[in-house]
């Protein structure tokens, strides 16, 4: 299977099969499948679309290009939930919800993502505090959600790497507002989390990657 093939099947508007996509996510895991691949696809899926099973393919490859966490063991006295936004100017509502949320006894391993497009990463509001560690290994990420009840990281090396790599090129090649992409990229990383609910702040407007309502529902529709 070659990743061109992939990509000129996209290109002209066909439904790509489970084992295709397994095969492109894990390519762009272990760095087999160039940056240029990878935005060659990314502006296919933009200008095509893809099918809800395409989506959904591609959303549980790219979870299980990497570790999937589990909780069990931890034994934990309260739920394992996470809050995540679609994206917009000015949001900075998990910076308060995480610790609100452990207050209330609830636990969030929060993986977060960087900058997108215009709008500024939660994680790059935390980068900025001197000495956040916002790539620990997984050891650490459990122990702090454990002790503390939130931990909020980025993707590493463990943890949805396809997406990591995906979210990166997307940035810089105008790709990023496709709903089965941003769809695809929020839940691979909630769904490595081992979460057991998601609240999904669906941002609209002119600040936000979807600027209209009707995208704005169909992006919520393609989530949920």
């Amino acid at each position: 299977m070659l990743p061109q093939e992939i990509i000129r099947r996209k290109r002209d508007g066909r439904e790509l099969s489970l084992r295709e996509i397994q095969f492109f996510a894990q390519g762009i895991a272990d760095g087999s499948i160039s940056e240029g691949q990878i935005a060659a696809f990314a502006m296919a899926v933009f200008f095509r679309g893809m099918t809800a099973e395409e989506a959904a393919s591609l959303t549980l490859s790219m979870r299980d290009s990497g570790d999937v966490l589990s909780w069990d063991q931890e034994k934990l006295s309260g739920p394992v939930i996470d809050k995540h936004s679609t994206g917009g100017v000015g949001d900075g509502v998990s910076l308060m919800l995480g610790p609100l949320i452990a207050a209330c006894g609830g636990f969030v391993p929060m993986i977060s993502g960087r900058g997108l497009g215009h709008t500024g990463g939660t994680l790059d509001k935390l980068d900025a505090i001197p000495g956040y560690n916002s790539t620990p290994d997984t050891a650490l990420f459990r122990k702090t959600v454990r002790a503390c009840g939130v931990a909020i990281i980025g993707q590493t090396g463990n943890l949805a790497p396809a997406d990591k790599r995906f979210y990166a090129t997307r940035d810089i090649t105008a790709t990023v507002e496709s709903i089965p992409l941003i769809t695809a990229s929020i839940l691979s990383k909630k769904f490595a989390a081992g979460l057991e609910c998601l609240v999904m702040d669906v941002k609209t407007g002119s600040g936000a990657f979807m600027p209209s309502h009707d995208d704005s529902v169909a992006l919520a529709h393609s989530i949920v």
